[in-house]
């Protein structure tokens, strides 16, 4: 049975989804983690400082839910980066190579998008899974 993931040291959800779901406890369950802009959990406002400001946030958001479910970034197998400017790419995976260090890096998918919720420049959602 899938449960909800929540920690206030991320952003709430704004809108009728979880921050994460856990589809168990065991090992090799999976943790999906809800796509994360750069929302300060404190404020509830969108970080200043442009798009690698922002991917620190996002990334900062990732890790306090994964953290919740007492899993870490070098868990995560898998992760969807949303860009509202491509051209962006460069600058967001410097900041990305910071939070993923581990000997397998996750795989990945980047796409540049019309717009992001609440103005975003970037969101980033992951998938983990329970060693």
């Amino acid at each position: 049975m899938p449960t909800a993931i929540r920690t206030a040291h991320a952003p709430a959800a704004v809108g009728p989804y979880s921050q994460g779901v856990s589809t168990g406890e065991g090992s090799g369950s999976l943790v999906f983690v809800s796509g994360q802009v750069a929302l300060d959990p404190a404020t509830g406002a969108l970080v200043d400082g442009g798009v690698q400001a922002q991917a620190e946030q996002a990334l900062t958001n990732v890790g306090a839910i994964l953290a919740e479910a007492g899993l870490g970034m070098d868990d995560v197998v898998k992760t969807t980066v949303l860009l509202a400017d491509i051209a962006d790419f460069a600058a967001v995976n410097e900041v990305y190579a910071r939070f993923f260090t581990g000997g397998v890096l996750p795989a990945r998918a980047a796409f540049g998008v019309a717009a992001l919720p609440l103005g975003a420049e970037v969101e980033i959602e992951a998938i983990a899974v329970r060693p």
